[in-house]
């Protein structure tokens, strides 16, 4: 295992004057063992930045270390890491231990090493019983199971994984993501996940990175970016709905807006006077859209309680302890 370090990373497309960039200085630390999870819109740069961690993409500046040595210039298989693919890649005429088996093979490891550590993640991924199966005939999720223990049966300091769950449906992207914990819980291995689902960003990391247009926008825990988000796009962009910002509010400051998650805005007598759009009723929880003056604002409500109609007047108050505060111009948090 093996930390890994970006130091002032920079990648650009291109030379000269006709140059574009698409990472723009970015500095992490990632610890010995830690799962941490990239995150960000499509074209953020999340996927370029693993593939200069596997080597698939050249450094344009700044250095990026897997423990003690700078990786810049080395090989892929010179970089002790293991990739898991959005797309599985199994070669569909061999069985799932040849498959699992056949980096090893190219490595010329013992027969007996070779059975050992193939039959181990077999164990771990819950595929004993399916070793002798072709991948065809196997599931989504399953074939993403040899895909990964493909990688575990290298051992390597890093395993990396490119949105490995969007060929699955919901269901099984919950089961997946379940394994993966499992997995990571049992080897302990440094793990770079990326995806563009904040969902899966918020149950899987131990710390995450949040991307937009090349720049690390926050890097923490998901209760330290869901609770206090560094940025306006961070606030957006974590969260399901959304954090409402809202630039005309009673109360609020020039210069600045004011963030507030929906299910810290409570039914009231007395405060900010929404126009009822259209409600929705999601199981155990309704969300009411809503406008104060021209400004759209999303409430969660229990279920169970009252909800207003389409066209009503909604009174709510925020939760005085759950308010954020933004610069109208950079973006940036306000801290109180």
């Amino acid at each position: 295992m093996a930390a890994i370090s970006f130091r002032k990373i920079v990648k650009r497309y291109g030379k000269g004057a006709q140059a574009v960039q698409v990472i723009h200085g970015l500095d992490a630390e990632i610890r010995d063992g830690e799962f941490v999870v990239i995150v960000g819109p499509s074209g953020c740069g999340k996927s370029t930045l693993l593939r200069m961690v596997a080597g698939l993409e050249d450094i344009s500046g700044g250095d990026i270390a897997i423990g003690a040595r700078v990786v810049n210039d080395l090989e892929p298989a010179e970089r002790d890491i293991a990739m898991v693919f959005q797309n599985y890649a199994l070669y569909p005429h061999m069985s799932v231990f040849e498959n699992m088996a056949y980096g090893l093979k190219i490595r010329k490891l013992p027969a007996d090493e070779i059975r050992a550590r193939v039959d181990k993640a077999a164990a771990i991924l819950e595929l004993s019983a399916l070793l002798d199966r072709k991948p065809r005939q196997l599931s989504g999720g399953q074939r993403q199971r040899v895909a990964m223990g493909r990688a575990i049966v290298r051992q390597p300091q890093v395993f990396l994984f490119d949105e490995p769950l969007s060929n699955l449906d919901a269901k099984l992207r919950a089961q997946t993501r379940l394994e993966i914990q499992k997995l990571h819980r049992e080897l302990g291995i440094t793990s770079l996940f990326v995806t563009h689902d904040q969902v899966e960003a918020m149950t899987l990391a131990q710390r995450m990175i949040v991307m937009n247009a090349g720049v690390m926008e926050q890097f923490g825990t998901p209760e330290e970016v869901y609770r206090t988000p560094a940025s306006t796009f961070v606030a957006s962009f974590i969260g399901s709905p959304p954090m409402n910002l809202l630039r005309q509010v009673p109360g609020g400051r020039a210069g600045e807006i004011l963030g507030v998650r929906p299910e810290h805005l409570d039914a009231a007598d007395t405060g900010w006077k929404l126009q009822v759009e259209t409600v929705e009723l999601l199981g155990a929880e309704r969300l009411v859209y809503g406008r104060l003056d021209a400004e759209p604002v999303i409430v969660r409500l229990d279920a169970n309680r009252p909800a207003p109609a389409p066209g009503d007047t909604f009174i709510v108050a925020p939760r005085a302890d759950s308010l954020h505060r933004f610069d109208a111009d950079s973006g940036k948090r306000i801290e109180a």
